[in-house]
């Protein structure tokens, strides 16, 4: 062992051990190489574990879509466990709306879609269904909707919030009630216009509970319902193409993973 710190030496050009005690003591330069040697011998293992990952056909990179319909309390414990089991997988999460999602995984660009349940999902999709996720009708305190017993006629004429995606089809119209819309990217914006009384809304349980505009709105009274509107929650694979491991895993815990209106 000593020749060969004798010769890192000579290599390095640098004296590594103080030898004029009893015992060598580490120089100043020794101690701060140690340092990058312990990184590169982390990094190693690293590689080794990359490399086993290859040989055991497990996917370099893995993209999931996600709604925000999807309680995301769920998402963190979830995401541990995988990175856990898959510590070399490259893991980009996306949040879009509705069809947006169908069409990331249709076309290649997401390998795994949360979504609520399409009229018309494409044949190429598989799904399984997760759960229902029970959407409320919301206003501010102060919006006209607050105090009335409202009927279908009445929820008409007033401005409705929505939330938009970027493409056009059948799915972005479902909720649609109003003659007025505004259409927003975000759930979460979609709660401060609301208390801002400028319109209302049908938004996920759980985001309202997580907002801080939740003690400014209430849910007005309906002829027609309790104001609660359960839509399913999905999710979805393109058929045709290969599923790896790490594919798998998630798929699988996702459906171990049961979405109700309780959660």
């Amino acid at each position: 062992m000593s020749t060969q710190v004798a010769n890192l030496e000579e290599d390095l050009g640098l004296d590594l051990f103080d030898r004029s005690g009893r015992n060598p003591s580490l120089t100043t330069a020794g101690e701060r190489l140690l340092l990058e040697a312990k990184v590169i011998l982390d990094r190693r293992e690293h590689l080794i574990g990359v490399a086993s990952s290859f040989e055991a056909h497990i996917e370099t990179r893995l993209v999931a879509a996600i709604d925000e319909l999807y309680p995301d309390r769920e998402l963190g414990a979830l995401f541990a466990e995988f990175a856990a089991c898959f510590p070399h997988v490259e893991l980009e999460l996306l949040f879009p709306m509705m069809e947006d999602v169908s069409r990331l995984v249709l076309d290649g660009k997401a390998d795994i879609g949360i979504l609520w349940r399409q009229e018309k999902l494409p044949p190429e999709l598989g799904f399984q269904t997760l759960g229902w996720i029970p959407l409320k009708m919301v206003c501010s305190k102060d919006h006209p909707l607050a105090n009335a017993h409202v009927d279908w006629e009445e929820l008409k004429r007033h401005r409705q919030i929505m939330v938009a995606v970027r493409s056009e089809g059948p799915e972005r119209q479902r909720l649609r009630t109003a003659a007025e819309v505004w259409w927003v990217e975000s759930q979460w914006v979609i709660l401060q216009l609301v208390r801002q009384g400028i319109g209302w809304a049908l938004v996920p349980d759980h985001v309202i509970a997580n907002s801080p505009h939740a003690p400014y709105l209430v849910t007005p009274e309906l002829q027609f319902g309790d104001g609660q509107f359960p839509v399913a929650l999905e999710m979805i694979w393109h058929k045709q193409r290969a599923c790896g491991p790490a594919a798998k895993w998630l798929r699988e815990r996702f459906a171990a993973t049961k979405i109700d209106a309780n959660t």
